[in-house]
């Protein structure tokens, strides 16, 4: 279920120490029932190949459609990732995040991980349209029982990002982020606990 911002914003997430130059592009409650240390469980399911990842058709028709632009266009060039010339959210981290566990790096996916903590955990993607992070942070519901919540957060990048990223947007809303939250949720059900 999309959220408003405010879900994301009136929390202390450490994040909002760093990414001030960043827009929220939504934010997403995961069917992801757990006790007060489970994100790592979560982050660990995001860490597999991919097997048990099952979206929407249309989810995969709108990435092949997506990976296959970048391609032509050379969007996803290594030039445009992260590098001297697209400095990764790691740069910004104060010590104690730095020095910390960063997380898994996505094989899915092109995500990289930022940093994990016991609540948060962020990763990051950079090509010529966009620098985003996504933000998994783990909330208290009270009486001993948590669940994640995944905010999409963007800085678009030229004329390219800030045609591209609204143009998406809808897509994203109503098949791409709906089917990957459907996903996430059948995954945890199906992993054992601890």
């Amino acid at each position: 279920m999309r959220l408003p911002n405010t879900a994301f914003t009136e929390r202390p997430w450490r994040v909002h120490e760093f990414i001030k130059d960043f827009e929220i592009e939504d934010v997403w409650d995961l069917d992801t029932p757990g006790g007060p240390d489970d994100l790592a469980r979560l982050v660990r399911q995001f860490d597999s190949d991919g097997a048990d990842f099952k979206p929407s058709p249309m989810y995969k028709l709108l990435f092949a459609i997506r990976w296959r632009l970048g391609a032509l266009l050379k969007w996803d060039e290594k030039k445009h990732g992260l590098g001297p010339r697209n400095p990764s959210l790691r740069d910004r981290l104060p010590d104690d995040l730095r020095d910390g566990p960063r997380g898994p790096d996505l094989k899915v996916v092109p995500l990289t991980s930022v940093y994990q903590s016991s609540e948060e955990w962020v990763t990051e993607v950079v090509n010529k349209t966009v620098h985003a992070a996504m933000h998994i942070g783990w909330v208290d519901d009270g009486n001993g029982r948590y669940h994640a919540q995944m905010a999409v957060l963007v800085k678009k990048k030229g004329t390219l990002g800030k045609v591209y990223m609204p143009f998406i947007l809808p897509f994203r809303r109503v098949f791409v982020t709906p089917s990957l939250v459907k996903a996430i949720g059948r995954s945890w059900r199906k992993r054992p606990a601890g």
